[in-house]
């Protein structure tokens, strides 16, 4: 019985170009109590893999975070599935707004500890007392009211690129450092101003705010759907926009436009840029934003020293790579000496 991927990348990139059908890029979230997240991993894996479903998914005790890519001739049969078990049934689905058929390129189905990373106690509050969920319309109104207060719960990363008008975008690397940075910075209004937070999908306001709700903020609400059911609902209903850029996204596309306007810059020559990259050196992997020109300069590296590795043979480069651990680079996304220009 096969668990795991048996396809390189490139093997599955192949096959997808060579089949010529249309994907689509999916998200979906769910907390929720699982007795046994192993079961549930070994059957979404069988089940999904014979629908040549791509993606990387985590559960865990708390409940599932999939980001996925489905045939769009297979969805249906995917949503029954999805509606045959009990706490997946009607789940909402966060489907992208630009489509590309190679976002994912292996089915990844993980048992972790959480569905997402936030260093908190669960235990010590009721992760089911949320926030008031908001629709798009709503939002834009809530956060024109001179008494809310709009936080972007992403990353440094992520609120670079794209980030909705007036928000307060707290410079971290990830999700946990922003819970008591937010709370102490805003400890003088919890009783006052009404807290209104975003993020991608809507995963980590989720948590966020039953865990602001449970340190003493009175008037929690989060945008249902995140930034891609705000975009998907400004569209079909001709609202007004009020995200500016792109929207970070976690697969091989690395961003949705939203709008127009680009707020970011290269990291090597300051140009207007949001175009983010991995360093083409495998011993490196950071993640930066790089224009054309620099990437056509630098090989599509982050530095001269990449560059000159980058260059070596392949077998070189392994060897040079031999016996070391992966750089804290990899995961201080965007933050290095080597990027001048990084805000």
């Amino acid at each position: 019985m096969q668990l795991y991927n048996k396809l390189s990348a490139k093997e599955r990139a192949a096959l997808i170009e060579e089949a010529g059908k249309d994907r689509l890029t999916i998200s979906f979230y769910k907390y929720a109590h699982i007795g046994n997240p192993q079961i549930l991993r070994d059957h979404l894996f069988l089940t999904w893999n014979d629908l040549d479903v791509l993606g990387r998914i985590y559960v865990a005790t708390e409940g599932i975070n999939a980001q996925l890519s489905v045939p769009a001739e297979n969805f249906k049969t995917f949503k029954k599935h999805l509606d045959s078990i009990s706490f997946l049934k009607g789940v909402r689905l966060n489907i992208a707004i630009e489509q590309d058929n190679m976002s994912f390129l292996k089915l990844k189905v993980k048992v972790r500890n959480k569905i997402v990373a936030d260093g908190l106690n669960d235990k010590t509050f009721d992760v089911t007392n949320k926030g008031l969920h908001v629709k798009a319309e709503e939002f834009n109104e809530l956060i024109e009211d001179p008494n809310t207060i709009l936080v972007d719960m992403r990353n440094h990363y992520e609120s670079e690129i794209g980030h909705f008008k007036n928000a307060i975008t707290p410079d971290v690397d990830t999700f946990r450092d922003s819970l008591d940075i937010i709370e102490e910075n805003l400890a003088e209004h919890k009783e006052t101003k009404k807290l209104v937070m975003y993020c991608t999908g809507g995963i980590r306001c989720e948590k966020a705010s039953a865990y602001y709700k449970h340190k003493g903020f009175k008037n929690v609400y989060q945008l249902e759907g995140g930034i891609i059911e705000y975009t998907r609902q400004v569209r079909d209903k001709n609202l007004e926009n009020k995200f500016l850029g792109k929207n970070f996204v976690f697969d091989h596309r690395r961003g949705e436009r939203i709008s127009e306007d680009v707020i970011a810059q290269c990291h090597q020559c300051g140009a207007p840029c949001d175009t983010h990259t991995n360093c083409a050196n495998e011993a490196c992997h950071l993640l930066f934003i790089q224009c054309e020109e620099c990437k056509a300069k630098m090989d599509n590296c982050c530095s001269d020293h990449c560059k000159e590795v980058n260059a070596l043979p392949f077998e070189e480069q392994k060897k040079l790579r031999k016996g070391k651990k992966a750089s804290n680079k990899i995961f201080k996304k965007g933050r290095s000496e080597v990027l001048k220009f990084k805000r």
